[in-house]
């Protein structure tokens, strides 16, 4: 079985700081990130995210409490690659940490649904659901994409009867 969207949403976001650490294509081992992603929990960054944050995350919208994978896509560019968390817009950030600000926006919401290996990589096919259902994809004011993997609790972190978890790929729309 190959990893299947099962739903499609739209989401509004208030305007929001992202902490984390920038990656870049030099930081792929074996294409991916996963590694970095171990890094961040054997030195639990996400755990000082939280505690600076200082308020419950989900307080500011549904889901923010999730772990992110914000990726950045604009051509003749180096694609970024950022692991951290969203958190209240003006939130200082940690020393080591570096911020993005992003005003108020609509996400386009796509659960991708499968084995653990199956979910990831599947930004294209949730643009084209997103356009499909009549949503519109686009690009920030320099012309460049971004777009994230959110692991949310427990759809992310807790398999089902049949082993299967849900990945949130979210798209920014109009």
């Amino acid at each position: 079985m190959s990893a299947d969207i099962v739903k499609v949403y739209k989401q509004e976001l208030p305007a929001l700081r992202f902490i984390g650490k920038k990656y870049g294509d030099s930081d792929r081992v074996n294409g991916g990130y996963g590694h970095l992603w171990g890094e961040w929990f054997q030195n639990a960054w996400f755990d000082a995210l939280e505690k600076h944050a200082g308020q419950d995350l989900k307080a500011i919208y549904e889901d923010g409490d999730a772990y992110i994978g914000l990726m950045r896509h604009k051509c003749n560019e180096p694609f970024e690659y950022w692991i951290g968390m969203f958190m209240s817009e003006n939130t200082p950030a940690l020393e080591g940490f570096e911020y993005r600000d992003f005003p108020k926006i609509s996400l386009g919401v796509c659960w991708v649904y499968g084995k653990d290996g199956e979910v990831y990589m599947q930004e294209e096919k949730c643009m084209k659901r997103l356009e499909a259902e009549g949503y519109e994809v686009v690009k920030d004011s320099q012309e460049a994409w971004w777009f994230f993997e959110r692991y949310g609790c427990p759809r992310f972190t807790t398999p089902d009867d049949n082993g299967n978890i849900i990945l949130d790929i979210c798209w920014h729309i109009v």
